[in-house]
């Protein structure tokens, strides 16, 4: 059952969700405020409800694509172990109780719920992904709004520089780590139907596309600096990560696709995390290290 429940839900998905959501949430978190475990926990319950029901409702709305799919085909949905009617009715439950929570604890956290779930399920899932073959690019925000979430339940001032940086390394990242998917499978998405990058472009035009966007996504974290307060910590953890990003990405594209493909996602994933961390290392480091 949990397994089923799992499938459903994307569980390894709603686990980076939460990590983004919390690199959010301890950046916005003001140093003066008093922390509180039950506030804590319940942003998670809001942000991991939010996102489950999100991605279960995705399936409800793609079953019939995902049976077209041998990677997505065994699917709860798609394999008719989950009627979608009952998919249908247990992801907007829990969509509902996720917003409610999130409105609960900041009216700019739950607005920015609505429209993700919005952008995501309506817009990307329903017009662009079927149509557009950078449906990646706009259907990269919603992807990116749990960071400003868990910013947004601690300050409500979303579009500061600091918010700013945390939304664009989430946005960028998603292009590469979406891209290098679309090519390992890409025989499944040709079936599906889907316009993806590699399908409607070609495999050499999809790797100017995934280096574009990872010039541009480390570029951003080399560039935290101009965002948010850095210090020495932003100098031996972001330079080397973002090297190695940049060295994993000239590997894989050396060798045609062939070779390094597992390791350059790996590394622009974990990647991704440590850039979200840098503003919390730096922001609440005092605490272990002291600051003058």
């Amino acid at each position: 059952m949990f397994k089923l429940y799992s499938q459903l839900t994307k569980f390894g998905i709603v686990i980076f969700v939460l990590l983004a959501g919390i690199a959010g949430y301890a950046t916005g978190f003001f140093i003066e405020s008093t922390f509180s475990v039950k506030h804590f926990g319940y942003f998670l319950l809001g942000l991991y409800f939010l996102s489950s029901g999100s991605l279960a409702l995705n399936q409800v709305q793609e079953y019939k694509l995902d049976q077209k799919m041998p990677r997505t085909q065994n699917r709860p949905i798609a394999s008719g172990k989950i009627k979608p009617l009952a998919g249908l009715i247990f992801s907007l439950s829990m969509l509902l109780v996720g917003i409610n929570i999130l409105f609960e604890m900041s009216v700019t956290a739950g607005w920015v719920a609505v429209t993700s779930v919005v952008l995501y399920n309506g817009l990307y899932t329903m017009l662009w992904k079927p149509k557009w073959v950078f449906a990646a690019v706009p259907g990269a925000i919603p992807g990116a709004l749990p960071v400003t979430i868990g910013y947004a339940i601690n300050n409500p001032d979303i579009f500061n520089s600091e918010s700013v940086y945390l939304f664009m390394i989430m946005f960028l990242w998603q292009m590469p780590h979406f891209w290098l998917i679309s090519l390992k499978f890409i025989e499944d998405y040709r079936k599906g139907g889907f316009p993806t990058l590699p399908v409607t472009v070609g495999v050499e035009r999809t790797y100017f596309h995934i280096g574009l966007y990872t010039f541009a996504y480390a570029g951003v974290a080399l560039a935290s600096p101009f965002f948010i307060l850095t210090s020495w910590i932003y100098a031996l953890i972001v330079l080397p990560f973002a090297f190695v990003l940049i060295q994993q990405f000239f590997k894989f594209y050396n060798s045609n696709g062939t070779k390094n493909w597992l390791s350059f996602f790996m590394w622009t994933n974990i990647s991704m995390l440590v850039f979200l961390y840098i503003p919390v290392i730096d922001k609440w480091s005092f605490l272990f290290i002291g600051r003058n």
